[in-house]
C-alpha cells in the first residue's frame, strides 16, 4: 500500500464505507460471483483525490471484486509491474 494511502484505508470512514459496498454486493464478486473479498475504487485513488469523498467514498465508483477479477483488473492496465500482485486485502505487494 502506498505511504499516502494508508490513514484513509485505516480510518473509520472506509471501513464503514468497505462493509457498506460488501454488503450491498452479497458479499460477491460483481463480475464473476465468487466470493468477493476487495472494494475496488472504479476511479483508481490518487494521492490528489483520495480525500475527495465524491471519489474515495462514493457508492457508484465502487464494486466488491474477488481477488482474481482484481488481479485481473490491475495486472491488465498498467497499475502494476512485474513481480507484483494484490493480496486478499487489495494491498501490492512483491511476489515471493
Amino acid at each position: 500500500m502506498k505511504s499516502w494511502a494508508r490513514e484513509f484505508y485505516g480510518s473509520a470512514a472506509w471501513l464503514k464505507f468497505r462493509q457498506l459496498i460488501m454488503e450491498r454486493d452479497n458479499f460477491l464478486c460483481v463480475r464473476c460471483g465468487r466470493p468477493g473479498k476487495i472494494v475496488h475504487h472504479k476511479v483508481y485513488l490518487t494521492e490528489e483525490n483520495i480525500n475527495d469523498p465524491d471519489v474515495s467514498l462514493n457508492m457508484e465508483l465502487a464494486e466488491t471484486l474477488c481477488k482474481k477479477c482484481h488481479d485481473e483488473e490491475h495486472l491488465s492496465g498498467e497499475a502494476a509491474a512485474e513481480g507484483l500482485y494484490f493480496d486478499e486485502a487489495g494491498n501490492l505487494v512483491k511476489k515471493g
